[in-house]
C-alpha cells in the first residue's frame, strides 16, 4: 500500500506509552489508566510507533487517517494547565495559568 497522507501523534506525560502489533494494524496504548487502550486500524490506514511516544498514521484516504487519529486523540486530549495528553505534532497549547498565591 502507498501511503499518500500522514498525521503524527505525540504523547506527553509520565509513563505515556504507545506499541504496535499485527503490521500496523492494532495499536496499544499505556495512558495512566489501570488498562491498556486499544484501537483497531480501518482496513486503509496504518499505525507506525518510531518512539514510545510518536504515532504515525497513515493510508491512502485522508479521511479515514484524520478520522482515526482524532479517535486516537479523544482517548486522552491534551490538557489546558500541563499540557499532558496525547497532541498532534503540529498543535501548540496556550497553557493556562495556574492559582496564583494571595499576597498578605
Amino acid at each position: 500500500m502507498e501511503s499518500k497522507f500522514f498525521r503524527f501523534l505525540k504523547l506527553v506525560g509520565v509513563g505515556f506509552k504507545a506499541r504496535t502489533e499485527q503490521g500496523g494494524r492494532e495499536l496499544f496504548l499505556k495512558l495512566g489508566y489501570s488498562h491498556e487502550v486499544q484501537f483497531t486500524a480501518p482496513p486503509t490506514v496504518r499505525v507506525f510507533c518510531f518512539k514510545p511516544n510518536i504515532i504515525c498514521c497513515t493510508g491512502i484516504d485522508k479521511h479515514r487517517v484524520h478520522h482515526f487519529a482524532g479517535a486516537v486523540r479523544s482517548s486522552k486530549p491534551p490538557e489546558v494547565y500541563k499540557g499532558k495528553g496525547i497532541l498532534y505534532i503540529d498543535e501548540v497549547i496556550k497553557l493556562k495559568p495556574g492559582k496564583k498565591q494571595q499576597k498578605k
